[in-house]
């Protein structure tokens, strides 16, 4: 599929999802009332794929990659997270399991996305018509 948008980005779709599941537990029980760490984790999955629709405007593969790398690392800052909020009891095994899996198919995908970047030849590799790696 072309990549006409950040939004056809593989990362940034799957980012979206990991923001969408972190969200939905932060919001609700005993979760929603401790406001510094449901502030950071929430912050941090945005950061997911506010990320990569930043870097996309880059210019440059170079420059992406950059935005790309700090979008893994805000993956990482959320599986951190979620250790944190289970060990409060604010978690179900369940949920960490499947968000903390969705972190790690999110940095991946960008993984991916990255090492795809580096292959190519020059920013065109992201113009209308090019192929989704």
């Amino acid at each position: 599929m072309p990549i006409r948008r950040f939004e056809d980005i593989e990362g940034w779709q799957a980012a979206r999802e990991l923001t969408r599941r972190v969200y939905a537990v932060a919001q609700s029980g005993e979760f929603s009332k401790d406001y510094g760490l449901r502030d950071q984790i929430t912050r941090a999955a945005g950061s997911t794929m506010h990320n990569i629709a930043e870097g996309f405007d880059g210019g440059s593969n170079a420059e992406f990659i950059k935005f790309l790398r700090y979008s893994q690392r805000s993956c990482l800052e959320v599986q951190s997270q979620l250790y944190v909020a289970q060990d409060q009891g604010y978690l179900s095994r369940d949920e960490f399991d499947a968000i903390y899996a969705q972190a790690e198919l999110t940095h991946a995908k960008v993984g991916g996305f990255i090492r795809y970047l580096l292959s190519a030849p020059s920013p065109s590799s992201l113009k209308p018509g090019t192929k989704n790696p």
